[in-house]
């Protein structure tokens, strides 16, 4: 068989046998390869509720000082004591101004994103 090198440096000719298994080797190959692979599907992990800006804020350091002083269940009966009284201030507010139900509620979801960036629900 003659072979030479061309300018793409490809070296064999074509149609040659000599260059590709063929014959019982190529069968075994071709029968030991799977036909079907199966694929896991990937591990993920459960969905938190959870503040984005944990431990960031000018309040979050005393916050987590405090949680970690009178304990979490404690500490989140309180806060929710908090936010609860404080949605009945903003309530009474917007009763005073006169202000509808979209209103309170856009102004009780803007003191919940005031109260994660200055830390707390850190």
């Amino acid at each position: 068989m003659a072979t030479s090198i061309s300018a793409t440096g490809f070296k064999g000719g074509f149609g040659t046998t000599s260059s590709f298994m063929v014959g019982e080797d190529y069968g075994m190959l071709a029968k030991s390869v799977p036909k079907h692979v199966r694929v896991a599907k990937p591990v993920r992990m459960a969905p938190m509720m959870k503040n984005v800006n944990e431990g960031k804020g000018l309040f979050a350091p005393i916050v987590v000082v405090t949680r970690n002083i009178i304990g979490k269940k404690r500490f989140n009966q309180l806060r929710g004591k908090a936010i609860a009284l404080h949605s009945q201030v903003i309530t009474e507010f917007c009763k005073s101004i006169g202000a509808d139900s979209k209103q309170r509620q856009g102004l009780i979801r803007l003191a919940k994103k005031n109260g994660e960036r200055l830390g707390f629900l850190a």
